[in-house]
């Protein structure tokens, strides 16, 4: 069919740059190990951080809850699509993340998007840190505020923005909790001194932190006893948490106007029983099976070591997301397709994802990953990097 060819030459751009890639289809449940292409990897790029996409209480919340509920709830939440279920499992996020009240959204995509288009007009300003996650800068994009970008974690930039945008009615000030790609902390103690010091509201996307950072992994408020501090908290239930969703935390005020004005909320179906369900149970896991955590923690400490020993960088990571950052994009698929040769499936990164330059493999480890899993790996890594001539 004619019409489409200028979406033909660009794919064909990047298959001559080796940086196209088919989807990957695993043919097993989401585990330490997987199977792909009928061969069994240990997996080193889910988000699954602490294993409950297979937990046994997740599993059976679910299905209890599909026998009771059935397998969707046929509407969008402010017609008929609010069970009992969701408004309980809201109050326990709120809860757990000692906030007034928490809004569940389909995704964490959406809580971004739908926050960020919503709460701001022309006479608010957003300032945002240049490395956040795609989501926000389209949350941004679709808001009728001005913006401002600042330099990546840089507390100088962040105040200069800050002076400058003192007339505006209202400024946010959003940031990544762990920065996706780097594997980075914000500094988020600084940001939010700085945004009381100037009267500013302060956001921050919790998703690479929750139920990785803080106690229980309550995110990045409570690791750094931020609580009653931060205006605005965005989280996942599709990463550690191990199902499906985002949430906003916050104030009950929040709460009401994003269930009015948030368009990913007003104009989307509501979760099936079993997700909301499976995530419930995940933060009965959190609070009663904390082990799981240091788990993941003794994990990381011990794979960055092993890398940092071979000598590949892994530039400033501080949590679970450890990047080997290797230049070039073709570069990087070349490592990622290396590995799955020898036994690991850990997916290359390139731009737009990164900036041009800074490709890598992005690894993953979780507290489900065993000690001989994770040497395996390493093993694989040192053989990769010298095949193709990094190491």
């Amino acid at each position: 069919m004619k019409g489409l060819e200028h979406l033909e030459r660009e794919i064909e751009t990047w298959r001559q740059e080796g940086v196209f890639r088919p989807l990957t289809e695993i043919e097993s449940e989401q585990g330490s190990r997987v199977v792909i292409r009928g061969k069994e990897v240990i997996q080193l790029s889910s988000n699954n951080y602490l294993g409950l996409t297979t937990h046994p209480r997740l599993k059976e919340a679910a299905l209890e809850a599909v026998r009771t509920y059935g397998a969707g709830t046929g509407s969008v939440r402010t017609i008929a699509g609010t069970f009992s279920m969701h408004e309980r499992f809201e109050e326990k996020l709120a809860r757990f993340k000692h906030t007034e009240a928490a809004l569940v959204f389909q995704s964490g995509f959406t809580a971004n998007v739908g926050v960020i288009a919503s709460i701001l007009g022309e006479e608010d300003v957003v300032i945002s840190d240049e490395l956040n996650h795609a989501s926000i800068i389209d949350g941004i994009r679709l808001t009728k505020a001005s913006r401002r970008i600042y330099r990546h974690a840089d507390l100088d930039d962040l105040e200069k923005a800050l002076k400058e945008t003192q007339s505006a009615r209202t400024r946010l000030v959003v940031t990544d909790g762990v920065f996706s790609m780097d594997g980075d902390i914000a500094p988020l103690k600084e940001i939010v001194e700085l945004c009381e010091r100037y009267d500013a509201i302060v956001m921050v996307d919790d998703a690479h932190a929750s139920g990785v950072l803080g106690k229980n992994g309550r995110g990045t408020v409570d690791h750094f006893g931020l609580h009653g501090r931060v205006h605005i908290q965005v989280g996942t239930l599709s990463k550690a948490i191990g199902v499906l969703g985002g949430y906003v935390a916050g104030s009950r005020t929040l709460r009401d106007y994003l269930i009015h004005r948030a368009r990913p909320f007003l104009f989307s179906t509501s979760h099936p029983p079993a997700v909301t369900a499976a995530c419930s149970a995940a933060i009965d896991v959190l609070l009663e099976e904390p082990e799981l955590i240091d788990r993941l923690w003794e994990n990381t400490r011990f794979f960055k070591e092993g890398l940092r020993k071979l000598g590949f960088d892994i530039g400033d990571s501080q949590t679970p997301i450890t990047p080997v950052i290797v230049g070039e994009g073709a570069k990087a698929m070349a490592l990622s397709d290396a590995l799955f040769e020898e036994g690991v499936y850990a997916q290359g990164i390139a731009y737009p994802t990164v900036p041009k330059g800074k490709a890598r493999v992005r690894t993953i480890v979780t507290a489900t990953h065993t000690r001989e899993d994770l040497q395996q790996a390493l093993d694989a890594f040192e053989r990769a990097g010298k095949k193709i001539g990094i190491l």
